[in-house]
């Protein structure tokens, strides 16, 4: 069933003319996308910036109790994921196959995102118990609303350069709601919480959340599924899975991802121990981090560009590379000039920020060349794959942060040692730098290069066709 026949398919003024490639989509339909990744974030940058420290110093679970936390949580993900990946990709509404998940999940998002920020005053093994139910309850609810979101990219339009744009707009909101979550959300718990921490963190979390059903429900509204091969080319889950594995490139960007996101879980969680005990300067932290992520907005607006002229892989090597050296120099950094710390930081995430749309954009046309090679597409099995490895690089790099915290001697809400400043600054600088050098090292795998990209859509449309 096409667009066009669909009860739900979009008036002729809300897009423009259809290309060959795939459909040229409005900035209204952009915009829209691009709130789905803006209410999303209100979840995973407080994982990143907020969750750790929020367990260790206002729960006070231990650190090595928090590394496993988040690293064995992850063994339900294995089973979860693609669960979510292979029931989205056969949902057949007359919405569509992904947003009816979008929209369904809206409430019970907000739901588990206040109850895994609300401490419950228990004694230890309660408290981390607690925790663990609370994290993995909001982990499935994010898995069941962002694999389906994130497949949008490619069913809204097959155009690759269209795709690139779509995950700049998104990303962009969502560096927006990143932007207001890590500048503000100290300031608003200390507001709403009266100097009581728990109690700031609760309604803070649930002012955040609101916003986040508001989005969800305007990204449900304002776009269209495009892209939907016939049912008899689509084979069984575990098929979907079998195929993934066969494909190089699937395989690199997985990895990809996983080295990406051990990165941003370490120095995000270790951010604000840096600036607490380190730089001494806590009231700093929200604009350190606003201003590195207004930073990446700007280096998102060349990622389009950029990759349309030297080809995503390319691009993403170089910036890679980049990325990890001006992380390093966080290092040697005076951590008594906060205004240099400032402007390193944008430094560094002005020119991670053109790698951001990408990772998602490469992933859609990862799920292309699987379908051109194989005959079946399995949209949402390439997405929640990628997300397990996604969410796993999150654990890992959260747990590794926990046991290396906890093997430096860091004790929570005290004067920390000469040996624990050292494991905080580490965090900061050369551990994640590692692993954006064997990201870079990865992608050489990665078979879809320029001229491959430019004409994928156009082999697959050929191939359609004469089935």
């Amino acid at each position: 069933m096409t667009a066009e026949t669909r009860p739900d398919a979009a008036p002729a003024a809300t897009t423009t003319a259809t290309t060959a490639a795939g459909h040229k989509l409005s900035i209204g339909e952009k915009l829209g996308y691009g709130l789905g990744d803006c209410a999303a974030n209100f979840v995973f940058q407080t994982q990143l910036i907020f969750l750790m420290s929020f367990y260790t110093d206002v729960v006070g679970i231990s650190a090595g109790a928090v590394a496993a936390i988040f690293l064995y949580s992850r063994f339900w993900d294995a089973v979860n994921d693609p669960l979510i990946g292979a029931l989205a990709d056969r949902t057949r509404t007359r919405w569509g196959k992904f947003r009816p998940w979008v929209l369904a999940t809206a409430l019970p998002f907000a739901v588990c995102f206040v109850l895994a920020y609300s401490a419950p005053g228990l004694d230890g093994l309660g408290n981390v118990i607690w925790a663990i139910v609370t994290y993995n309850l909001l982990m499935m609810v994010y898995t069941a609303n962002n694999i389906p979101y994130a497949s949008l990219t490619g069913v809204l339009t097959a155009d690759p350069v269209e795709r690139t744009s779509l995950t700049s707009w998104r990303f962009l909101l969502a560096m927006t709601a990143g932007f207001l979550l890590e500048t503000y959300t100290l300031d608003l718990v200390q507001a709403v919480g009266g100097g009581d921490d728990a109690v700031g963190d609760r309604y803070t979390m649930a002012f955040w959340a609101t916003r986040a059903v508001v989005c969800f429900c305007v990204t449900f509204a304002s776009t269209r599924e495009r892209v939907d091969p016939p049912a008899a080319r689509q084979g069984s889950g575990a098929t979907d899975l079998t195929d993934l594995r066969g494909n190089r490139s699937w395989v690199a960007l997985a990895t990809l991802t996983f080295v990406y996101f051990v990165y941003l879980s370490m120095r995000g969680g270790t951010g604000i121990y840096y600036f607490r005990y380190v730089v001494e300067r806590e009231d700093w932290f929200g604009w350190f981090n606003g201003a590195g992520l207004l930073a990446s907005m700007v280096g998102i607006l060349f990622s389009k560009p950029l990759s349309t002229r030297f080809g995503k892989r390319n691009v993403f090597v170089v910036r890679l590379l980049a990325t990890g050296v001006v992380t390093a120099c966080f290092y040697a950094a005076p951590e008594s000039r906060v205004g240099v710390l400032v402007g390193l930081q944008c430094l560094l995430q002005l020119i991670y920020g053109v790698t951001i749309p990408l990772l998602w954009a490469m992933m859609a046309d990862v799920a292309d060349l699987s379908e051109l090679r194989t005959g079946r597409r399995a949209t949402a099995m390439t997405f929640a794959a990628t997300v397990f490895a996604l969410k796993l690089g999150l654990s890992v790099g959260g747990a590794l942060s926990a046991l290396l915290l906890a093997r430096y001697g860091y004790v929570a809400n005290a004067t920390q040692t000469a040996s624990a400043l050292e494991g905080i600054r580490l965090l900061m600088s050369l551990f994640p730098a590692i692993a954006f050098v064997i990201g870079a090292a990865v992608l050489n795998f990665y078979e879809i290069d320029r001229r491959l990209e430019s004409s994928l859509c156009q082999q697959l449309q050929h191939k359609r066709a004469g089935s």
